[in-house]
Order: C-alpha cells, then sequence, then structure tokens
C-alpha cells in the first residue's frame, strides 16, 4: 500500500501543488497554538503550549496544534503539508516539526509529520492516535478534550515512549492490494504521463525547449517561520505529506 501512497501523493504534487500553493492563504504563526477555529478556552491552550513548549526545550521537536475556520475547498492533506512548509514548523535540516490540524465544520482532523520524524510518528502511529484518542471525542463534540489528548500522545511518541502504540499499530489490519489497487494505480500513471507529456508539449513550443519546471523537495519549500508574540517560529523544517487524517 505504500507504493499506491507514494504514486497518489507524486501525482498530487505534480498536478496539484504549483497552483494550489499560490491559491492558499495561511493564518499568521502566533504561538504553538494557533486557535483560529476558537475551539480551546485558555486555560487548556496555555496548559498545551506548556507542553508543546516543554517538548522543543527537551528534544528540538517543534509541535504546533492549529484549528481552522476553513480549509479553502482543498482537502486537509493538501492544505496540511502546504502549512507545515509555509510556517517552516522543525528545524532546517532535521525537519522534525508536526501539526496537529483540526477542521471542525469539515469534519476532518490531521496529523502532518515533517520529513525527519516520519520514522518515529509513523503513519501507522497517526492513524492509531487520530482514531482511538481524538476522534471517539470529537464525536461527542468534546473538541478540547481530543485535541489534548492527542498531543498528550504525540509527546510521548516522540519523546521515545512509543512500545505500546507501535504494537497496537501493528496489530491493525492492512488490507493486501487487490484488483481494483492495480486498476487505480495504473490510471494515475496514465494520467500522470498525459498531464508531463502536455506539460512539456506547451513548455517546449513558447520556450524551446527546456525543462518546464522543477518540483522542490527536502527544505526547498521551506520558510524561516513567522514572527509570533510570544517569540516562537519555525525554524525551517520541511514536510512531504506524510502523517494520517480522519473525519467524524
Amino acid at each position: 500500500m505504500m507504493f499506491f501512497r507514494a504514486a497518489a501523493f507524486l501525482l498530487l504534487l505534480v498536478a496539484a501543488a504549483p497552483a494550489s500553493a499560490a491559491a492558499l492563504q495561511f493564518p499568521p504563526l502566533t504561538g504553538r497554538v494557533v486557535d483560529d477555529a476558537h475551539l480551546l478556552d485558555a486555560v487548556t491552550a496555555s496548559t498545551i503550549n506548556a507542553k508543546l513548549a516543554a517538548l522543543e526545550q527537551k528534544s528540538g521537536d517543534q509541535l504546533v496544534v492549529v484549528t481552522l475556520p476553513t480549509l479553502q475547498g482543498h482537502e486537509i492533506e493538501d492544505y496540511g503539508y502546504q502549512l507545515g512548509r509555509a510556517w517552516g514548523i522543525g528545524q532546517k535540516g532535521k525537519n522534525n516539526g508536526a501539526l496537529l490540524i483540526i477542521a471542525p465544520n469539515q469534519h476532518a482532523v490531521r496529523i502532518e509529520v515533517g520529513y525527519g520524524l516520519e520514522g518515529t510518528l509513523t503513519d501507522a502511529i497517526s492513524r492509531l492516535i487520530i482514531e482511538d484518542s481524538i476522534l471517539p471525542r470529537f464525536r461527542v463534540n468534546d473538541y478540547a478534550g481530543g485535541i489534548s489528548r492527542g498531543v498528550d500522545d504525540i509527546i510521548q511518541v516522540l519523546g521515545g515512549d512509543s512500545a505500546d502504540f507501535q504494537r497496537r499499530a501493528a496489530e491493525q489490519t492492512n488490507p493486501q492490494p487487490n484488483t481494483a489497487d492495480y486498476a487505480q494505480l495504473i490510471w494515475v500513471l496514465i494520467f500522470l504521463g498525459f498531464w508531463l507529456f502536455m506539460a512539456f508539449g506547451r513548455r517546449r513550443r513558447f520556450y524551446g525547449g527546456g525543462m518546464p519546471w522543477i518540483i522542490p523537495m527536502g527544505g526547498g519549500w521551506s520558510s524561516p517561520g513567522w514572527g509570533s508574540g510570544g517569540g516562537f517560529s519555525g525554524g525551517g523544517g520541511s514536510f512531504g505529506g506524510g502523517g494520517a487524517s480522519g473525519r467524524w
């Protein structure tokens, strides 16, 4: 299944990222908790912020919680990695950042994981945290409880105490690829090949040859982050779509 995910994400990067990156508008990074959807009371937000600050002081890992009133018509997976890159969460070169993103109006939540943390906060563990700790609370409108529990679980994993999460994630059943999976992959590759052919053809006619574009990877799209009132900013980390999403 990892191959199919990689192929689908490649298609997303090539076909959608340049246009969508220009269209998206991101909120300013005002701190480790950016509650633009107003889901948290002041005490809960302050408590979470203190935990995130302690995590960064101890390990250097940056975790940011953001709630959004809208995804601007995008899927949370598309919005999430672009937000992480725009804010530059995590240290440049280490890419040790993560986001917990909640969009209540779209009933969507995502743990977005920077390149450097993908081996620790894996897709399977991220999915487990969302399904077992966050979504049950969100379904009864306990947003503060779901966010707090999700933060605690992520911090526990990043802090090295992840054995139980690894065991439970391994016990999750992973369906084997079937004929439909391969058919979907074939259509993805056909569409990607057609898109590349058309893109190269147009640029050759216009420019007389040469590469039509370059997909920035690694730290290529990262930024030093936005300033914040509490002195917090991203360190230039980058994201590539690792993590997991859930809906309620």
